[in-house]
């Protein structure tokens, strides 16, 4: 069972960002999304990740995001997404958030330079926390060395906690690799670490973690809560089963790129071909390979929207 000590904790899923026909952040769709997947049995939503396209849209389209989601969702359930590898950006993107509201927030290292020096990581978030001066800000950190080349190493998260405190409130493995997880959850006392993928979700629980920011959650949050649920409440057989059905699901969507994947899924399931607009340089799903998935999934028995 559980400790009660880290604050950060349970299903979170990283929400898909609908897009008008201008190729802009549909903000109206997108709270609807977000308050839809609280409602399915989420924790916990975050915005402006990987999967939101973050990372392809203007900064000020991320800061129409940020409004959005301080005026409309309930803050205490929203992580938002504000690394960048302007430093500026992220100092201001961070200040937005918490101005609205929302204190939690889930931040990649700066990736572009590279090689990247624990030293200079460092820096990178004590002047960001300094500056933004917020002892309520709880800042994520987003280990996804695949993409951003710039890795979380143990040491540095160890420096982090001890330079920021509660401020460094835990880390997002997107690494895919159990072995960084689990050790991370060792080694890092009162620390609040997610897998990126739910198939590790159980796992990570028993081994000290405390829940999930995945992708597939857009599809899967009701397959993902049942395993916590279970695990919560001391159910270790139904836990372990759900798993199982869960892990079948995940690995059935990552065979094709997640965000194309769960856009294609959600436009195949509602009907609403708006949900297929994507930002360059991703490509959309052909109907008929999302028709197929949709049966996949329906065939492992996966709840889908």
């Amino acid at each position: 069972m559980p400790d009660s000590s880290p604050a950060l904790r349970g299903v979170y899923t990283a929400a898909l960002t609908p897009l008008t026909a201008a190729m802009a952040p549909d903000l109206s769709r997108l709270a609807e999304h977000s308050q839809w997947l609280l409602d399915g049995g989420c924790d916990g939503v975050a915005l402006l990740g990987s999967t939101g396209e973050a990372n392809s849209l203007t900064g000020p389209q991320r800061e129409s995001v940020i409004q959005m989601a301080g005026k409309r969702l309930p803050a205490e359930k929203l992580m938002i997404g504000t690394g960048s590898c302007s430093f500026q950006d992220a100092v201001r993107q961070t200040q937005l958030a918490v101005d609205h509201g929302l204190f939690t927030v889930l931040v990649l290292p700066p990736f572009y330079y590279k090689p990247v020096s624990d030293e200079a990581l460092l820096r990178f978030f004590t002047d960001l926390v300094n500056i933004v001066n917020e002892p309520r800000l709880r800042i994520v950190f987003y280990h996804f060395p695949q993409l951003t080349g710039v890795p979380f190493s143990l040491d540095l998260l160890k420096r982090l906690k001890q330079e920021l405190g509660t401020v460094a409130a835990g880390i997002k493995d997107s690494s895919g690799s159990w072995e960084n997880m689990s050790t991370v959850c060792r080694e890092v006392p009162d620390f609040s670490t997610f897998t990126g993928t739910e198939k590790f979700l159980l796992d990570l629980l028993e081994c000290g973690g405390v829940g999930c920011i995945t992708a597939t959650g857009n599809a899967l949050t009701p397959g993902c809560q049942a395993v916590y649920s279970a695990w919560t409440s001391g159910d270790a057989t139904t836990a372990r089963a759900e798993q199982d059905k869960l892990t079948a699901q995940r690995l059935a969507i990552q065979e094709y790129p997640l965000a194309a994947a769960l856009k294609g899924i959600f436009a195949q399931r509602t009907g609403d071909n708006t949900w297929i607009r994507m930002l360059p340089p991703f490509l959309s799903l052909a109907p008929e390979t999302a028709q197929t998935l949709v049966a996949k999934l329906e065939s492992l028995g996966a709840e889908l929207p």
